[in-house]
């Protein structure tokens, strides 16, 4: 059985902190989460977090990588199209993750999903030893080459308690990812309750 140690955001900001003073150069995070769990809000501490430490640090939003309206809703709202067609993957690894390591440079948004066109946004350069946090759904499994990666989990009831009714159709997509891929996350870490997360460190 999995070993579980309580922590708080703060600690765990620490923890990785600390685990990437290992690893120099360009480096990108990713923040798995369902909407629920607020991935963005921990990768922003997380990032305060490393540069506080003396390195720089920015995030990049998922949803900054949706595709656009008529795709995504191409077939409907339902498990598969949440999972296979609703945030450019593949856009996201060509603009950030592969970008930032092979020119130095990553493209904070893509697409805007309020107004359902180009984000319009400029390509930024990267200061040396930049450590980007990518946040968002169902990261995880993707083939998307992390330096580490951070899964925040939610029960079910959890899940459903903190998504908004009118969202209730991403849950089965949420759940199906958490059990195929959560586990696979170097920082597994049970989100219930987000002032008092704790941590896989082992099992007994």
């Amino acid at each position: 059985m999995p070993r579980f140690t309580p922590t708080t955001p703060d600690a765990l900001a620490e923890l990785l902190t600390r685990d990437l003073r290992m690893l120099d150069g360009y480096r990108v995070v990713g923040v798995d989460g369902a909407d629920a769990a607020h991935p963005l809000g921990f990768a922003d501490r997380a990032a305060e977090r490393v540069r506080a430490d003396g390195r720089p640090a920015e995030t990049v939003s998922l949803h900054d990588y949706v595709r656009p309206a008529s795709l995504r809703m191409e077939f409907g709202r339902d498990e598969t199209s949440y999972r296979t067609s609703w945030f450019d993957y593949s856009a996201l690894r060509r603009e950030v993750l592969d970008a930032v390591h092979h020119t130095g440079t990553w493209l904070p948004a893509l697409w805007d999903e309020a107004t359902d066109r180009s984000a319009r946004a400029h390509r930024r350069t990267a200061l040396p030893g930049t450590v980007l946090f990518v946040a968002g759904p169902m990261l995880l499994g993707r083939d998307l080459p992390f330096d580490r990666t951070v899964h925040l989990d939610l029960s079910a009831a959890a899940l459903t308690r903190g998504t908004p009714d009118d969202q209730a159709w991403t849950l089965p997509a949420l759940l199906a990812h958490d059990r195929a891929h959560g586990g696979t996350a170097e920082y597994f870490v049970r989100w219930d309750h987000p002032d008092r997360p704790a941590l896989r460190t082992g099992t007994g």
